[in-house]
């Protein structure tokens, strides 16, 4: 972004643009300098557009230098730009694959966090136990097991972050093996099997398509393991018709969990490198200036722990649509690139399948503040990515094991893409929003950034960094630099404001694609 003049009222963003950013609310009449002078001749929001110069009907409306929709009807110089006046259209986009390769980033090394590194070698942030439900019908009983296990009782064991019920609303009525039963597997199997969550139970009904039998075969969860010092396993897999009934499964679940507590907590945190890092890259409640500040500013952080040799996750792939050929021309070969256009393919399918287009994404919420199409959200959303090369493209909950700057296939809907990148293996997440999104996402700490100043001081409780700050002075750097050193301390034990409140057990939501029959 430019340098900010904090005295206009109005922002440029890019030479190529026909419209500038409403910096504060602005008032009919009021007269400011883009180009020339220029008299607003509507009341514009803060977040939203103004025309600088004639768009006549059909012309393309420009913002980041690329094209966000189409006038329909002729917009004059001071117009409000918005929903009444610009339709998506159709964009014919260059995916150019492969040609704007970035170089590798100067590796930076000797930077650690304080993990906790586990047997086997995964680095964890958090230390939780799970409870996996695999269908509907068990998640009661896997919440009754849940609320067994209190502040009161884990007052004793202060290295255990929580007892955790993961439970859906899915789990039966779909084709057995199908890619709906895979993808529940593989949600489910991501989480257990996650560096955050040290011990797990498996609650199943019995006698539903996503057997926890499935689990067992298919993905190499343990039916049975050792707890404590006992010299006979226990089961860590359970079916409430076997164990014969509610009560029952609920108590011996319960069991089973408090022998694993004191191993459990047996942790402490150490020094890691933080190319052992993995983040989740999430924007929800986004706003007109989600794309401005608080998204490249993630970008940035993005592009520093790329240089520390970790991980950062792009989601929500109709939110990439409309800016999918930025990131196809840094694809590191032709292949990766077109994974991401089949992707985009597929969803436009999907769409079209239940009577939908991909440009109906943007939320009530959304364009109240001031995002107009599926493109200008996506442009703002890819920012997340920062500027390094696109090294991956993975399926929703699918292990990433590819180090830099990867993409995960989800809708996006906030609770299912990050429950997707948990399942992929993120341990951290940052969540940037403009008009106030309250989300955690238990077993891994995520961090809140508002995109405005207003925002950040109604909801201080939710919100852990403002880069509203952008909008008044501050760098994206400096702010980027912040985001990465919360990332460090986050990482290490320190508590977000959606942690610190408790929020994260409802959040777990397992995509659901295919029909229930």
């Amino acid at each position: 972004m430019p340098a900010l003049n904090s005295d206009s009222p109005i922002l440029t963003l890019h030479p190529d643009d026909n419209i500038v950013i409403a910096r504060v609310e602005i008032s009919e009449g009021t007269s400011f300098s883009a180009r020339s002078k220029i008299t607003t001749q509507d009341h514009v929001p803060f977040g939203h557009k103004i025309a600088t110069t004639l768009i006549s009907s059909g012309q393309p409306i420009r913002k980041f230098g690329q094209v966000i929709g189409f006038a329909t009807e002729d917009i004059t110089p001071g117009q409000w730009v918005h929903t009444h006046n610009v339709t998506p259209g159709e964009l014919d986009l260059d995916y150019a694959f492969a040609s704007e390769i970035p170089a590798d980033p100067t590796p930076i090394t000797g930077r650690t966090f304080q993990g906790i590194l586990r047997p086997d070698g995964r680095v964890a942030t958090r230390n939780y136990i799970a409870i996996i439900s695999t269908v509907n019908c068990s998640a009661t009983s896997s919440k009754y097991v849940a609320a067994n296990f209190d502040q009161s009782i884990l007052a004793d064991y202060p290295n255990i972050d929580g007892v955790l019920a993961l439970t859906h609303k899915e789990g039966c009525a779909y084709d057995y093996g199908g890619d709906q039963h895979q993808l529940l597997a593989r949600t489910l199997a991501g989480f257990a099997k996650h560096a955050n969550i040290a011990a797990y139970v498996v609650l199943g009904l019995g006698c539903e398509t996503a057997q926890a039998s499935f689990l067992a075969d298919n993905y190499g969860l343990a039916q049975l393991g050792m707890i404590g010092d006992e010299k006979q396993p226990r089961p860590l897999i359970m079916n409430i018709q076997d164990v014969g009934g509610v009560r029952k499964t609920v108590e011996r679940a319960t069991s089973v969990i408090r022998d694993m507590l004191p191993e459990v907590n047996r942790i402490e945190r150490v020094p890691v490198p933080v190319s052992e890092l993995m983040l989740g890259c999430e924007c929800g409640g986004s706003d007109g200036n989600s794309g401005i500040t608080a998204n490249p500013a993630v970008g940035i952080a993005s592009d520093l722990l790329v240089a520390h040799g970790a991980t950062s996750i792009l989601a929500e792939t109709p939110e990439i649509c409309g800016g999918e050929h930025l990131l196809t021309r840094r694809a590191v070969s032709r292949e990766v690139g077109q994974k991401l256009i089949d992707l985009i393919d597929w969803w436009k399918e999907y769409a079209a399948k239940f009577g939908g287009t991909i440009d109906n994404n943007p939320s009530v919420g959304n364009k109240k503040g001031g995002l107009t199409t599926i493109y200008e959200k996506s442009l703002g959303a890819i920012a997340k990515g920062g500027s390094t090369a696109l090294k991956g493209v993975y399926n929703y909950a699918e292990p990433i094991t590819q180090k830099g700057f990867v993409v995960m296939d989800s809708p996006g809907f906030d609770p299912v893409s990050v429950t997707g990148m948990v399942a992929s293996g993120a341990n951290v997440a940052v969540f940037t929003t403009g008009r106030g999104s309250c989300f955690g996402c238990k077993p891994v700490p995520c961090i809140k950034i508002a995109t405005n100043t207003p925002m950040y001081e109604r909801m201080s409780e939710d919100m852990d960094i403002n880069a509203g700050r952008i909008l008044d002075g501050a760098s994206v750097e400096e702010v980027g630099q912040e985001i990465f050193e919360k990332i460090i301390s986050v990482a290490s034990g320190e508590q977000t404001k959606s942690e610190a409140q408790g929020i994260g057990d409802e959040e777990f939501c397992p995509w659901t694609i295919g029909p229930l029959l």
